[in-house]
């Protein structure tokens, strides 16, 4: 294991039974309140999309902005949030998804991918991989190629890599 693997292991806290019943939720937002870590895991993705040409980075809302804004300014690219329904004020394409309970829908705008674009999709947690696999939809709609998927923790024991089949995704720990 890895210094920053170990380093998130300890760092990331479990929160049970959040948002319901039977569910144990990784809490990332102690990454956030050490400068270190937070830089440390920047740093580890920008280390490995280096000199891939990344045109954008697209982050799900929400936690997918407190790291992908900061890795899209590292890899000197656009940051295009996906949003939830009604937060864009401007032209926008949607996409509805399932979840293990009904549908969510994500938005980003319609000019924010230009075809051809090379994008990077980030967020903090791969589960069952339904909001990126949406949001990867939202890129290729636009014209978007969606070069990887990127994450700070994955679920190993969901199917969230099945989910978004050719992508290539890299996560820095697995729980």
């Amino acid at each position: 294991m890895t210094d920053i693997e170990s380093r998130l292991k300890s760092t990331i806290r479990d929160i049970p039974d959040f948002p319901k019943p039977g569910i144990l939720f990784k809490d990332i937002t102690p990454i956030l309140a050490d400068p270190k870590l937070f830089r440390s895991t920047i740093d580890w993705f920008a280390e490995r999309y280096a000199g891939e040409h990344i045109d954008v980075v697209v982050g799900m809302e929400s936690r997918g902005f407190l790291f992908g804004a900061p890795l899209a300014m590292e890899l000197s690219a656009a940051f295009v949030p996906a949003r939830k329904p009604g937060k864009l004020p401007y032209d926008r394409v949607s996409v509805e998804y399932s979840l293990e309970y009904g549908t969510a829908m994500l938005e980003i705008h319609a000019d924010a991918i230009k075809p051809g674009d090379r994008v990077l999709i980030v967020d903090d947690l791969l589960a069952t991989g339904g909001t990126a696999k949406a949001t990867c939809d939202l890129v290729r709609r636009l014209g978007g190629q969606v070069l990887a998927a990127c994450f700070v923790v994955e679920l190993g024991f969901l199917p969230g890599r099945a989910a978004l089949g050719d992508v290539p995704v890299q996560s820095i720990i697995t729980f």
